[in-house]
């Protein structure tokens, strides 16, 4: 006997018992109010076809939803760790609410962590303690192969890419002035390289797809535009942005709204129209022809590191 059997059977009968004790027992017809409704609903469940589990099991085959409905209530809760939680977990979130409401948010007596699991890192305490050398001197990684005639020592720390437009050009200063003061690189995006990235910090000077500050009115790479920036002594190195990454096969648009005689003569462009930056490169199509474009920005820099 299947589950819809079941229901109809146990149905007829707890009715034919309500019925029977009412008739001996009026207080007995108040269970009404309790079976009809179930019998309602199972009913509704098996004259529907929307899910299958409701008509094969008529009323129990609510649960099933009732459960999927709670089902992060009860993971969070009940199942979860306090270190297993995605994207952050429960440690990870009481730290944030604590440090919000000023509270402390050091725990005594180690940690939940397993601190010897692949990947997890610290720093044990010396028991010859001394100053060390990296305290006087920042330590630095040299960027440049047998290729580069003009290496560069990269901090460790640098001044990601974002554009002139996207920032003002009190942030852009700001950001480079902060890279000339505490000597580390500033990455101009691929706006283009503008007079507020050359204050006299390092300059990592991008190059996307739309070849801004380094192309001609059609679009494409050039040559001359690029060697007269790229050899400047501020450009440390050149970064090639191979594709527009949050906006992958479609490009990104400079808005003719955007696009201000300043922006147009940064950038190489017209103003006050419409720019779009292909989604992908027009001077390489190939691993091949990439590579030897790496090689030609090389030699048009001064042997700089790309």
């Amino acid at each position: 006997m299947n589950a819809r059997s079941i229901f109809i059977v146990s149905s007829i009968v707890t009715t034919a018992a309500v019925i029977a004790a009412g008739c001996y027992w009026p207080d007995a017809w108040y269970a009404m109010l309790i079976v009809a409704p179930i019998i309602l609903i199972g009913v509704r469940d098996m004259i529907q076809k929307k899910h299958t589990i409701k008509r094969n099991f008529p009323v129990i085959g609510n649960f099933r939803y009732l459960l999927e409905a709670i089902r992060q209530e009860m993971m969070q809760y009940f199942v979860e760790t306090d270190t297993e939680g995605k994207p952050f977990n429960r440690l990870q979130r009481s730290i944030v609410y604590r440090r919000a409401k000023k509270a402390n948010d050091s725990t005594p007596f180690g940690t939940q962590m397993n601190v010897y699991s692949s990947g997890y890192e610290w720093m044990d305490h010396s028991i010859y303690a001394s100053p060390s050398k990296y305290y006087q001197k920042q330590p630095r990684v040299l960027i440049g192969g047998p290729d580069c005639t003009t290496p560069y020592f990269a901090s460790l720390l640098n001044v990601s890419a974002m554009s002139y437009g996207a920032l003002s050009h009190a942030a852009v200063s700001a950001l480079n002035l902060g890279a000339k003061k505490n000597k580390f690189a500033h990455n101009t995006g691929e706006g283009g390289l503008s007079d507020y990235h050359l204050l006299g910090g390092d300059v990592i000077w991008q190059i996307g797809t739309g070849y801004f500050g380094a192309r001609d009115k059609e679009g494409n790479f050039n040559d001359e535009e690029f060697q007269k920036r790229a050899t400047l002594p501020n450009v440390k190195m050149i970064e090639i942005k191979i594709s527009q990454g949050a906006k992958p096969g479609h490009g990104g648009l400079l808005p003719a709204a955007k696009n201000t005689p300043e922006i147009a003569k940064i950038r190489g462009i017209e103003p006050f129209k419409d720019v779009h930056s292909p989604p992908n490169h027009s001077a390489f199509s190939n691993p091949k022809e990439f590579l030897l474009f790496i090689k030609k920005l090389r030699g048009l820099s001064g042997g700089k590191p790309v």
